[in-house]
């Protein structure tokens, strides 16, 4: 009896100093805090010296939204600390069981983090119905926070927003009041779906990044809220179920794995900790291809009704200007769906195309060819004798790609991924075309597939193996030819990151502005810096090549030759003074080829700094590119050795700026549009002409 008294304030003592004397759980990554209070709520810190609070306080982060209410405060009842060595190294891992008061709810957060990624944690998150009733969980949220926003600055928050739009919205963008952003990383609009699953949120001082993590495409949402009256913006990640999930007694409830981080700068820095820890996943880069870093003149100047005359003329101006590659785009089709070519551009058949792909090799300069494997024309001939092969929808019938009045196939069917097989070997093998221009906003992602006999056995399977179409296109066409470039455009989507590993060039998508190309490069050297990025064709951007090649992007055009045939588009004659003009800019391009140097992204603050800079390390030298409508002041050359002496040139413009020494990177310049300086170490061996 007196043992057993003894024993009792002893476990009570020990529960007191767990969850009372020590009632916080203090998380630490580098400079990554996070502190759960005893109902399981959450704050998140930047202990960096220059960082301000993130947060005003304690917010419930992670709960559960059912139809008879929503579990937010789970009283903290348990906290085990284990070791943990998995596909991302070695690190920590924490387990916290917590109850929900109202109801026999539990909930079990475990949160890791690891010795290769810092300034990051990663959570599941699991609910266990321990009462009798079912629960119908209609939605689940992970990684809730309020963020303060700046108090000096007029624009209160910049943002990476990962969503895809029928707007073709910045992929980087200011948050201010008013805002307010489901982005919904599924299907917004019939063609437009898929991304990157980060938010990033940040001000001058720190930034805070949420995201999901599972090694296939989910449907979420990772809202951005900010409205008008509130101090604070709102970030998390929810799923939200289509019909309510049923949770049944002693079922459990799993979350997507999800993560939060924290840094100073821009997005660059939490992009690219994401996508290094996305490869222990087995999501990669494909091996760069150097063909896919020249640059480009696309056939699309003279629209769906080229000639081959057309094309053959240009040619000639094409190779004068330094340009490798010619890109044969949409019209010489029968239909979409049906490849081999039409007889109106191609009278004499697929013989005509062959000869066509010759005559431009024969030129010494490689041809593409443009193809949107994800749809399928009702008029065509292939969907006649396949009738099958559509994706469908929950109401039964096909989805629109409405861009091309066409349906999404399904991507998982055998008939599509063997179709996808045999159209490679015809472009590739047969007509002898060095690479391919994928092609669609509809590429992106689609929706759920109901059809039966797709090869998957759940819809969601849909688009979470539409990577492996692109897989199989890639693989065959670098079997056929191991120099092949796969260039894959999601017009103006941010391109869903899981297929990025099958393809070897990026591109701007179809621009709408310079700061998009400039914007859109960053994002692409974040995740996937030795992939080209093609920055699409300069005359979107009114022949911005500046915002091309300042940022390592591989140019391009589509330009039209008055001398070789109609050009409906005044805007892309290439008059004498633009001829002029993009010879010196590929000129300048081919001889620095900026796009292999290493894109120096945790440098500046695009968003913040002023004016608008990146930077480009290559064999030594550091190539600045500064971006403004009309500046004049005293910009920095970050990251320069403080030891060293450097020798200042603007490399367009042929002016030298003269010295400076990397411990006093300023210098006084005046610019309009842009400026693209080369800093060279003095008595280096390298040497920066200025005779341009």
């Amino acid at each position: 009896m007196k043992l057993k008294v003894i024993s009792i304030p002893v476990y009570i003592l020990l529960g007191m100093c767990t969850f009372s004397c020590n009632k916080n759980v203090i998380i630490n990554n580098q400079r990554l805090r996070i502190t759960i209070n005893d109902q399981m709520q959450t704050k998140i810190e930047n202990t960096s010296k220059d960082s301000k609070p993130l947060m005003p306080g304690f917010v419930p982060s992670e709960y559960l939204v059912t139809k008879d209410f929503t579990a937010q405060d789970f009283k903290l009842i348990d906290m085990k600390k284990e070791s943990l060595s998995n596909h991302a190294g070695t690190g920590t891992q924490w387990i916290l069981t917590g109850e929900y008061e109202s109801y026999p709810l539990k909930k079990i957060v475990y949160i890791s983090i690891y010795k290769d990624f810092p300034n990051a944690a990663y959570f599941q998150v699991k609910y266990v119905n321990e009462g009798k009733k079912n629960l119908h969980v209609l939605k689940w949220v992970n990684n809730r926070y309020h963020i303060i926003p700046s108090s000096k600055d007029t624009t209160k928050f910049w943002s990476f927003q990962g969503s895809s739009h029928a707007d073709r919205r910045d992929w980087i963008q200011k948050v201010n009041p008013g805002t307010n952003h489901q982005n919904f990383m599924g299907m917004n609009a019939s063609d437009y779906g898929g991304g990157v699953p980060i938010v990033d949120l940040w001000r001058r001082d720190a930034g805070i990044a949420i995201g999901q993590t599972d090694s296939v495409f989910r449907l979420i949402s990772i809202p951005v809220k900010y409205d008008r009256e509130d101090t604070i913006a709102s970030i998390y990640i929810e799923h939200e179920f289509d019909n309510a999930y049923l949770l049944k007694p002693e079922d459990t409830l799993s979350t997507f794995e999800t993560f939060v981080s924290v840094h100073q700068g821009d997005c660059f820095t939490p992009l690219r900790n994401y996508a290094l820890y996305m490869k222990t996943k087995g999501i990669k880069p494909a091996e760069p291809e150097p063909g896919a870093f020249e640059p480009v003149w696309c056939a699309w100047g003279y629209g769906r009704n080229f000639t081959v005359k057309e094309i053959l003329n240009t040619l000639p101006k094409v190779k004068a200007l330094g340009i490798k590659w010619v890109g044969i785009d949409d019209g010489y089709q029968q239909a979409i769906g049906d490849w081999h070519t039409n007889k109106a551009r191609f009278p004499y058949g697929d013989a005509e195309m062959k000869s066509l792909v010759d005559s431009i090799h024969a030129m010494g300069l490689k041809a593409a060819i443009w193809w949107n494997p994800m749809a399928i024309s009702p008029k065509s001939r292939f969907l006649k004798d396949n009738p099958n092969i559509l994706l469908i929808k929950k109401d039964g019938s096909p989805e629109n790609v409405s861009w091309w009045d066409s349906f999404y196939p399904s991507p998982t069917d055998s008939t599509i991924l063997a179709s996808a097989k045999n159209t490679v070997h015809l472009f590739i093998k047969d007509w002898g075309f060095d690479g391919l221009k994928l092609d669609g906003q509809n590429m992106n992602l689609c929706s759920p597939d109901y059809g039966i006999n797709h090869d998957i056995s759940h819809p969601d399977q849909a688009f979470q193996n539409l990577p492996d179409l692109f897989k199989t296109i890639l693989t065959t066409s670098r079997d056929i030819d191991k120099n092949a470039v796969v260039e894959f455009c999601p017009c103006g989507d941010v391109m869903n990151f899981y297929i990025m590993p099958y393809t070897n060039q990026f591109v701007a998508s179809d621009p709408t502005s310079a700061w998009q190309v400039r914007s859109k490069g960053l994002v692409y050297h974040a995740l996937m810096p030795h992939t080209a990025y093609f920055g699409d064709h300069v005359e979107l951007i009114s022949d911005d090549f500046a915002s091309q090649i300042g940022i390592g992007g591989v140019p391009g055009t589509k330009f039209v030759w008055p001398e070789a045939g109609s050009g409906s588009e005044k805007e892309i004659l290439l008059t004498p003074q633009k001829d002029s003009l993009f010879k010196k800019w590929i000129g300048l391009y081919n001889e620095m080829m900026l796009s292999k140097g290493k894109y120096l992204g945790n440098l500046y603050d695009i968003g913040y700094d002023y004016p608008e800079a990146h930077c480009i390390e290559k064999d030594g030298i550091m190539y600045y590119a500064f971006y403004n409508p009309d500046f004049n002041g005293k910009i920095k050359l970050k990251g320069l050795n403080p030891s060293k002496d450097y020798s200042v040139a603007d490399y367009f413009h042929n002016k030298s700026y003269g010295s400076i020494k990397g411990n006093k990177p300023f210098l006084q310049v005046q610019f309009k549009g842009f400026l693209m300086l080369a800093v060279n170490p003095k008595n280096s061996s390298q040497d920066i002409s200025l005779n341009n």
